[in-house]
Order: C-alpha cells, then sequence, then structure tokens
C-alpha cells in the first residue's frame, strides 16, 4: 500500500490523503498515518512544484550538469566530498556515477558567467576535485516524467504536383 501511495504522491504531489484513498480504494485515515509516518521516516522528504521557467517573464536561470572527478576520502569514501559539494546554495543536486566520473552536480545560476564562476571559484578548488566538465541544459523537454512541450504535428495539407 506504501508503495502505491508513493507513486500517486510522486506523479502529482498535489493529491491529498482523501484523493489517495478514493484512487486507492483505502481508508482516509490509514492513508493519513501511512503518510505521516513515511514523512517522519524521511521516505517522502518534500514535495515541490516542477516549474517550467521558459514560459515565465523569468528567464534568468541557467541549469548545468558537471561531472566532477574527485579522490575520495580515506575512511569515508565519497561521501564526505558529497557532503562539501552539495552544502553549497547554488547546487541542486548531487549524484554518485559509475564510469568516467564520480559525480554529477547539477547546479543553477542567473547566467553562464555566475555558473562558470561557481566551477572555478568554489567547486574546482576544493581539495579532493580532479577536474570538471561543465554542461549547459539548452532546453528542457522533459524533467522528472514530465513533458514540457509536446512536438506540434504539421496538419498542412499534402499538395503534390
Amino acid at each position: 500500500m506504501k508503495n502505491e501511495i508513493l507513486e500517486l504522491l510522486q506523479e502529482n504531489s498535489k493529491y491529498t490523503a482523501s484523493d489517495i484513498a478514493t484512487m486507492l480504494g483505502l481508508d482516509i485515515e490509514a492513508v493519513k498515518k501511512d503518510i505521516e509516518a513515511m514523512e517522519k521516516e524521511q521516505i517522502i522528504c518534500g514535495y515541490s512544484a516542477l516549474i517550467n521557467w521558459d514560459k515565465t517573464d523569468k528567464k534568468d536561470i541557467v541549469t548545468a550538469l558537471i561531472e566532477v572527478r574527485v579522490t575520495p576520502q580515506r575512511g569515508e569514501g565519497f561521501d564526505r566530498v558529497a557532503e562539501r559539494i552539495y552544502k553549497f546554495k547554488e547546487v541542486k543536486a548531487v549524484y554518485l556515477m559509475s564510469g568516467g566520473f564520480d559525480f554529477t552536480v547539477i547546479i543553477e545560476g542567473k547566467t553562464m558567467k555566475e555558473v562558470a564562476l561557481f566551477v572555478g571559484q568554489k567547486l574546482a578548488p576544493l581539495e579532493s576535485v580532479l577536474s570538471t566538465a561543465t554542461h549547459f541544459v539548452l532546453k528542457k523537454y522533459k524533467d522528472y516524467g514530465v513533458i514540457f512541450e509536446e512536438s506540434k504535428k504539421d496538419e498542412r495539407m499534402i499538395i503534390s504536383p
């Protein structure tokens, strides 16, 4: 039952306990207790809205994905390095990766220059950081399962000679 509740909340965090109870055919009080318990256990870590900033007048957001190679800390592995990185306010996400680099760090800034300054002045100088590679997001098509813009089908009549 808890997994079904989590899937519905992940699909739409605006669902109320009543909505979920109705959709799953459960008692509303049981759903409320399960949600509260999962919040307390930090299974549910927060609720947020997914915003398509390109459709607002606030267009001054630049998103970058940064590949980071690091030297793990003795006895602590990657965790201590990740903690130092995720504490920066610019950082939106940090993922430990397999492959050619160790972390993917997702950050947001007002301009490309602001992102570059973050990388050059805060991230790259960290003691255990060996190298970084920054990739700027040019356009979002889909994020967290939500399609931002459906491709428009060409509905013109086909005319052939």
